[in-house]
């Protein structure tokens, strides 16, 4: 009943599995290094409130303000903080080479366990590259986010043995990332069901059949335990069971839907596991379809997530490469290459058209500095994205999205299109207001900045507010990037009290 990973014929010599095991570990770290300019706004949120855990600060974004819950993976400010005595981007930097070491020891196991089935080693290989050419897995292994943790916890889930610590290791990917909860219950409870093998006969046959009911059930509370341990503690502490993103990004259905089925074809693995036939000999690799499935409900129920590279379906990633070697046990050969071919060719064509993303922290890093001497004598400052800001200036920061701000983020609207007025912005008396333009400004000019183009409906709604032009006159101008973006830098009229 214990073991789960059949140690039969397709079990390789040692030396072979040695070998299986220095590919997957490169397969990991070649295009996660490839990838390691990249990393997102909210990888510096994070990192903000690690820094001032580490110092004394304590749960906070604000080092002035209440404590608040800003981070969703509530154990990953915990991790990071004993890294965290340091200036944000070098505490980002540890955070991303914290994922790459992880990721690279997590690809050295899937790649050992991938070489140990008894498919054809054109398979086995083929999944490997797959796994490679999938920039998602890459990008999040180095952006800086606990999504490495996450995806490391869900790849030892699948490749555990005992039910029991299945469930442990599930639960844990959900601690990190709560939208992970339905996967864990559903594999845990499904490989719960399954161990074991077929049923006795006559009497043997109940007594069995109790002892699977019960194992299931048992998994199945087990792999809710770390999640709901961390919905206690923010009951406890905020009120509420429920990360602070889920009141500021409230979930649409239809935008999900998108973000899913855009995230099938992105990822690239999803391609290797639509084997309809061959899933149904394979006990083990159904249960991982199957959850799956249920993590893409789940996907789509939050309304997806505005990060690139389909961030929320990396975790299960490897899971689908484990999956895919178990079903090219039993598929037929033809329809096994034809799946393989897809999926790599696919994934050589996203990872040519994939390399903007490796230059996120270089042009991050640029903004940043140019911002801090602007910065440096605010009080506070008012922004949409908040991560960045925090990394140039630790003054306090008005978040005009409310991922940090539970009074922002009980207001109607999106991520970013939060019903801030120009009164509730003025209560906060703010000194400087960035406002995001990513199509830059009308002939390029200052003078010019109320008729931009900005991204969030929030900062356009502010933008056009008559009583934010008598209180708010702009500046200067931040550039981001190389094609034109960035901010309008608005600063607070020496005539305001």
């Amino acid at each position: 009943m214990s073991t789960l990973i059949p140690e039969g014929a397709g079990r390789l010599a040692f030396g072979s599995a040695i070998g299986w095991g220095a590919l997957g570990a490169l397969v990991a770290a070649v295009p996660a290094l490839w990838m390691w300019g990249f990393t997102v706004d909210d990888a510096l949120i994070s990192v903000r409130y690690a820094r001032h855990v580490a110092t004394g600060i304590g749960w906070r974004f604000n080092s002035h303000g209440a404590s608040t819950d800003g981070v969703t993976p509530l154990p990953w400010p915990v991790l990071l903080a004993p890294f965290a005595r340091a200036g944000a981007l070098t505490v980002l930097g540890r955070a991303k080479a914290i994922g790459l070491c992880v990721w690279v020891a997590t690809g050295a196991v899937l790649g050992r366990s991938i070489g140990r089935r008894a498919s054809p080693a054109w398979a086995r290989l083929a999944t490997l590259i797959a796994t490679a050419f999938s920039v998602p897995l890459a990008a999040y292994a180095v952006s800086g986010m606990e999504t490495a943790i996450a995806t490391s916890f869900a790849t030892f889930a699948v490749l555990a043995r005992s039910p029991r610590a299945v469930a442990l290791l599930a639960g844990s990917a959900a601690a990190f990332r709560p939208e992970m909860a339905p996967w864990a219950f559903v594999f845990s409870s499904a490989i719960a069901a399954v161990a074991g093998g077929e049923l006795g006969q006559g009497r043997h046959a109940g007594e069995d059949m109790h002892r699977k009911v019960a194992s299931t059930i048992v998994c199945g509370v087990l792999s809710v335990v770390p999640f709901g341990a961390c919905a206690l503690v923010r009951v406890c502490v905020w009120g509420r069971p429920a990360p602070l993103a889920m009141l500021a990004k409230p979930g649409d259905v239809s935008y999900g839907l998108a973000y899913a089925g855009a995230a099938t074809f992105v990822t690239v693995l999803p391609i290797l596991v639509v084997a309809p036939v061959a899933v149904r000999r394979s006990p083990r690799a159904a249960a991982i379809v199957l959850a799956a499935l249920a993590h893409a409900c789940s996907v789509v129920i939050v309304g997806g997530d505005w990060m690139p590279y389909a961030r929320l379906f990396v975790p299960i990633l490897p899971s689908l490469a484990v999956a895919a070697a178990l079903l090219s046990e039993h598929a037929n050969r033809v329809a096994t290459a034809f799946r393989s071919l897809a999926a790599v060719s696919l994934g050589a064509v996203l990872v040519s058209g994939g390399a903007g993303g490796r230059r996120v922290s270089r042009d991050r890093q640029v903004l940043i500095a140019a911002a801090r001497p602007l910065l440096a004598d605010a009080r506070h400052v008012a922004v949409l994205d908040v991560g960045w800001v925090s990394a140039a200036t630790e003054t306090d920061i008005v978040d005009l999205a409310g991922v940090t701000d539970p009074q922002i983020a009980a207001l109607p609207g999106g991520h970013t299109s939060k019903r801030v007025s120009a009164a509730m912005l003025l209560e906060r008396a703010p000194d400087l207001l960035l406002l995001y333009a990513p199509e830059g400004l009308p002939d390029g000019l200052l003078a010019g900045w109320r008729n931009a183009t900005f991204r969030g409906a929030v900062e356009a709604r502010l933008a056009r507010d008559d009583v934010i032009a008598r209180h708010f006159a702009a500046s200067s101008w931040l550039p981001l990037g190389e094609k034109g973006a960035g901010y309008v830098v608005l600063s607070r009229r020496d005539s305001d009290p």
